[in-house]
């Protein structure tokens, strides 16, 4: 099984937004874990600006669950830091990373996949997408480092055979 951060829609808008015409609506990440299958396994996740709790059914699509702002089934920070090493916890929480994050981190230990990361930091600058991760090299040893990297990812069409 791997992992894949997401974002899913909520119905709710950022107070910064509300005073447009047509306001965008609420995005937030959430990691889901993607069975041999390829599907996501189902899940419960919170939206972090409204609360609502949302059944996320596939990558970046979830159902609102209506009128319910806690489900007791959502897995918690806290849930996670039981299961990972004190430096890791140390580290996450000194860049005050989202649930997201601590999901795939703990993933990554769950299933060995030593060399992988997760992104701690990222901002843009003049077209450059910089920022910071952790590199998971084993269960105990992570190394942080930055990147620098275009912001748009252009992709080579793909050719196949005839």
């Amino acid at each position: 099984m791997r992992g894949q951060r997401h974002l899913v829609y909520c119905r709710c808008v950022l107070p910064q937004f509300k005073s447009l015409p047509d306001p965008p609506k609420h995005q937030f990440v959430v990691f889901s874990v993607i069975d041999d299958d390829d599907n996501a396994v189902p899940k419960y996740a919170q939206c972090n600006n409204c609360g609502l709790v949302h059944k996320v059914v596939d990558i970046c699509k979830s159902e609102i669950l209506s009128k319910k702002e806690s489900i007791a089934s959502i897995i918690s920070i806290d849930d996670i830091k039981t299961s990972l090493p004190p430096n890791l916890v140390d580290i996450l929480e000194r860049h005050n990373v989202e649930i997201a994050t601590w999901e795939q981190a703990q993933h990554i230990l769950e299933n060995k996949e030593w060399g992988s990361f997760v992104t701690l930091t990222g901002e843009e600058e003049d077209g450059m997408r910089h920022g910071k991760y952790v590199r998971m090299m084993s269960e105990s040893f992570f190394k942080i480092e930055t990147f620098s990297r275009d912001s748009v990812v252009v992709l080579d069409e793909v050719k196949k055979d005839e």
